[in-house]
């Protein structure tokens, strides 16, 4: 392969992981392009988790063999069977060496490869009809981070020593689009977490509520959405201090996420100050009720606080068409602020009043975008 070519090969990885959408795609693009770049027919990339002692695959491309799956969730290999990755790489790079990439063969190493280092490679190789593979350690910070594998059928031309050459340059820019991909992930986690619970934020809960309408518009999938208000923790944090107050505030929000559970896939978020939600996609309403009374016991049982005040608004029940997710907002909201009133110790739900609802009326009464208990928490503490 010309320089120019490979020099091309190059950039299209970069760009490929460079372009992705999350980790998952940068795996994807990583493997796709290095594969391309070597004129392999497979290619996978996977991360040495060095706490379980296993290299496990990220994801596989290309021809894949049977069993293999492109994102697998179990596919992993004890490190033992691999001694190169934690012991002949480490020798050569612990001392200021570069990582080189080396080519296996199914008749054994080849192009450095270190005879009787591999068999587990070997045998892998014959069994799957591949001829040849380079195997390229990842690095990031120093540290090995994982390896990137392209392999070709039996018959096809043997990588030689150019390729492993080759391979380790495609290593170390798939290492740099890793660490990108990680930097943008994390950065999007932070967007969407609360940093003092870990749980969702508001910002979070907006994106999922709106996408969970549309697929209710579209598909009549059942949303549920949980609004509670954490009740005296004013009067803990003048009390008792800020810090006992948001040593509450944690303590809920475990309480709240162990009640999630509860519901599939359910996302548990705090929506500022004192105030939490749970947002279900598709469990029954009666499910989504259930849960919420579970919140309100536990709640009342924790040694701080006075317990929760919780409304709950469901597709479900009878409250009228849900065109918007401000709609289903505003019902929960009512909804919340009637438990509030009446020191409800169970969910007040919405639609579930008879004909004439005081909470839907209230809901529907508020101004648009903004409930009756949205404007008496505005203001208050993030």
């Amino acid at each position: 392969m010309g320089e120019d070519i490979r020099l091309a090969a190059v950039v299209a990885l970069a760009q490929g992981m460079a372009a992705a959408h999350g980790t998952r795609d940068a795996w994807r693009a990583a493997a796709a392009g290095a594969c391309r770049a070597l004129g392999g027919s497979f290619a996978a990339l996977s991360v040495w988790e060095r706490e379980l002692g296993r290299l496990r695959v990220l994801v596989n491309v290309g021809d894949r063999a049977a069993g293999e799956e492109e994102f697998p969730d179990g596919e992993a290999y004890p490190v033992h069977q691999f001694p190169e990755i934690t012991e002949f790489l480490h020798e050569r790079w612990a001392g200021g060496g570069e990582p080189n990439a080396w080519v296996e063969t199914a008749e054994g190493p080849a192009a450095g490869g270190r005879p009787g280092y591999v068999h587990q490679r070997v045998a892998a190789l014959r069994r799957r009809g591949r001829g040849c593979c380079v195997v390229a350690p990842i690095v990031l910070n120093g540290r090995a981070w994982g390896e990137l594998y392209v392999a070709r059928p039996a018959g096809d031309p043997v990588f030689g020593r150019e390729d492993a050459d080759f391979a380790t340059v495609l290593a170390a820019v798939v290492a740099a689009g890793i660490a990108q991909a990680e930097r943008l992930e994390e950065a999007r986690r932070l967007a969407f977490t609360d940093a003092l619970t870990g749980l969702a934020n508001r910002r979070a809960v907006d994106v999922r509520l709106d996408e969970a309408v549309e697929r209710h518009r579209r598909e009549g999938v059942v949303v549920s959405l949980v609004v509670c208000d954490l009740n005296g923790l004013k009067r803990v944090n003048d009390t008792c201090g800020h810090a006992v107050g948001d040593r509450l505030l944690e303590r809920f929000g475990s309480v709240l996420s162990l009640c999630g559970a509860m519901l599939p896939g359910a996302l548990a978020a705090r929506l500022g100050g004192d105030e939490f939600c749970l947002l279900a996609v598709g469990p029954p309403a009666d499910d989504v009720v259930r849960a919420a009374g579970e919140l309100c016991r536990r709640a009342g049982e924790l040694e701080l606080g006075e317990g929760v005040a919780c409304g709950v608004a469901s597709t479900e029940d009878p409250i009228g068409p849900v065109r918007s997710a401000r709609r289903l907002f505003r019902l929960a909201d009512a909804a919340q602020y009637r438990a509030k009133a009446e020191r409800a110790v169970k969910p007040v739900v919405a639609g579930r009043g008879g004909l004439d609802d005081p909470v839907v009326r209230l809901a529907d009464a508020a101004p648009s975008g903004q409930s009756a208990e949205r404007r008496r928490f505005r203001g208050r503490r993030p």
